[in-house]
């Protein structure tokens, strides 16, 4: 058996709570001293993980203490790579053979190169099934209201990142047009000229012309308002923190946001936390883990800023062969209902209708 061990940390101060009862009283601001004092730890055993094929594993999470606005930031670099590295070393005691990087470290410095240069196991930012998952969660949500891509624009936000350039990548083969938006003119342009049909952009409220959205920035705050979107667009937000505000979910019931990257995890697994998903389920980065595990292939996999299309469609298939697949959709924490999914979708017949001008014909002769 392969074992496997996955790198998490506090989204933000006060989920350091999870292990430290003194993080829920403190001022965050102190939390965040105190968490830089402290040392990574093996916090939780995962058991039950067995594939369609018979194969079976279990890992451990490993908590990096540092929030991700220390991880995001570049003072803090050598501190994240000296405590990867010593999670790597945790996971090797454990047993592990291959360690997944979650959140935050997996985009810390230069995701994942240099850790694996120091690491005594094979590391992974599980980034090939995130796409993978984004591209597939779009794709079946478009088709759920109706939205035909290939007349469709499709917006991609943080193209320029590992996960976003690879979606923009595939995905701007499906649709009419791809909007490229990304914080770096220079590059986000570089980036649309090798793509069909797309345009780059540093303005956020292009967005409104989207039917589709994949967000998937380094933000550590919510990026995307109510305004943003447009009547019946479907937001698939890959980012942790979110990059779509909650506000979304109570203003507008006329789009349909749904989590990226949500997992249905084959066998009887047993996380030893909650995480905020159903039974059985998890993050596509961690599953990737997961999967290589069960495969054996305990060496380096996902590292650095590029994701190739070849890792994105080996890792589809490995997935079918384990027994993984997109769990149900979940927006803000909560499962889509056939409800959500009318609401955009009607919104999408109405705005449509309503773009019509006066005097055309609805129906050709």
């Amino acid at each position: 058996m392969t074992k496997f061990a996955f790198v998490i940390h506090p989204i933000a101060a006060r989920d350091a709570a999870h292990k430290y009862w003194w993080a829920t009283i403190l001022p965050e601001s102190l939390v965040e001293k105190i968490l830089l004092r402290k040392k990574p730890s093996l916090v939780r055993h995962i058991t039950g993980i067995k594939s369609l094929t018979g194969a079976e594993t279990e890992g451990c999470f490993i908590a990096c203490p540092m929030t991700t606005r220390q991880l995001s930031d570049p003072k803090y670099d050598d501190l994240a790579l000296n405590h990867l590295v010593r999670c790597a070393e945790i996971a090797k005691d454990f047993g592990a053979e291959i360690m997944g990087l979650g959140a935050f470290t997996a985009i810390t410095g230069d995701a994942g190169i240099t850790l694996a240069k120091r690491s005594p196991i094979g590391i992974t930012t599980g980034n090939s099934y995130t796409v993978a998952t984004a591209i597939e969660g779009t794709l079946r949500a478009c088709e759920l209201l109706d939205l035909n891509p290939s007349e469709a624009t499709l917006a991609v936000v943080g193209a320029t990142g590992s996960i976003g350039k690879t979606c923009a990548q595939v995905l701007s083969k499906r649709f009419a047009k791809t909007l490229v938006i990304g914080r770096d003119s220079e590059r986000t342009s570089q980036l649309a000229a090798t793509l069909p049909n797309a345009e780059a952009t540093i303005d956020l409220t292009r967005i409104q012309e989207a039917d589709a959205v994949i967000t998937v920035t380094s933000s550590d705050s919510a990026i995307i308002h109510p305004e943003h979107l447009k009547p019946g667009a479907v937001v698939c937000d890959v980012s942790r923190p979110r990059d779509v505000s909650v506000r979304v979910a109570k203003e507008r019931p006329d789009v349909l946001v749904i989590e990226g990257g949500v997992v249905s995890v084959p066998g009887n697994v047993e996380f030893g936390m909650d995480f905020g998903f159903p039974p059985k389920t998890a993050y596509a980065c961690m599953s990737e883990t997961m999967i290589l595990a069960l495969e054996n292939r305990p060496g380096h996999y996902t590292l650095g800023k590029d994701v190739s299309e070849e890792q994105v469609e080996e890792m589809l298939a490995l997935a079918k062969k384990h027994g993984f697949m997109l769990a149900g959709f979940r927006s803000f924490e909560k499962a889509v209902g056939q409800d959500a999914i009318d609401r955009a979708k009607e919104a999408r017949r109405k705005a449509s209708k309503s773009a019509i001008p006066k005097g055309r014909a609805l129906v050709q002769p």
